[in-house]
């Protein structure tokens, strides 16, 4: 292994999809690591020291420093760790899949957000958004194996969450819009994805994910009813 498990550790939760793609890049890397499961809802003293602007997972800690975002985190693992690159060699190449990942933040992962912790009209929007962004996505993989044509990497590392917590969040917060007919070409993707021996063997639970995402959808209809009531 590249690094000591008490050289590098990760602050996370457990089953936020953002420290999963950690997760996966150090696994891709061979890099050793310790994991250090935070209670969100009680912030431990070293998630407030490691990240004090946020406050947030995760957190990826090397040596005395550390690392919050998980897309710069992973800019950071595969420049100080070089065996298996993520990001393709090329400057033309590194720049569109960083363009295409800040394309999945804002038209992927923000409109799934809202689809979840919202209602009615709110949560509509965020599906119709999500459909939106999604045919999108399309057309950018359709016909691949991976983003990067035959080869795995940073882009996949980057969106493939949806291969497999979308499921849980459209269960638990009861709306529909992952549709294989509509988007063959994601549908394959994400099996191609699953498919792969450092996720595959890196993947949080079905049950507990399950449960998680009930809870996280019942807290956020509480607070959507207490926010209605004071109005």
């Amino acid at each position: 292994m590249s690094s000591s498990s008490t050289e590098v550790q990760l602050l996370g939760s457990g089953v936020s999809p953002f420290e999963w793609r950690i997760i996966w890049a150090l696994k891709w890397k061979g890099v050793d690591f310790e994991f250090i499961q935070e209670d969100v809802s009680n912030k431990s003293s070293l998630l407030l020291e490691k990240n004090p602007v946020y406050k947030m997972i995760p957190v990826l800690i090397h040596g005395r420093n550390s690392v919050s975002e998980s897309l710069i985190i992973l800019e950071y693992i595969d420049e100080t760790w070089k065996e298996n690159p993520i990001l393709p060699a090329d400057p033309t190449e590194r720049a569109h899949a960083r363009f295409w990942a800040k394309f999945s933040e804002d038209k992927i992962t923000e409109p799934i957000k809202q689809a979840f912790h919202c209602a009615g009209e709110k949560q509509a929007e965020g599906v119709k958004a999500l459909g939106e962004g999604l045919d999108i996505l399309e057309g950018k993989i359709r016909g691949k194996k991976f983003f990067g044509g035959d080869s795995f990497g940073y882009l996949d590392i980057v969106v493939g969450w949806i291969s497999y917590w979308l499921h849980f969040n459209q269960e638990a917060a009861g709306y529909n819009v992952m549709d294989q007919e509509r988007y063959p070409g994601i549908d394959q993707w994400m099996k191609n994805f699953l498919e792969v021996e450092i996720i595959k063997e890196n993947l949080p639970p079905s049950d507990e994910m399950m449960s998680s995402y009930i809870m996280y959808r019942e807290m956020s209809l509480a607070f959507l009813n207490s926010n209605n009531k004071s109005d």
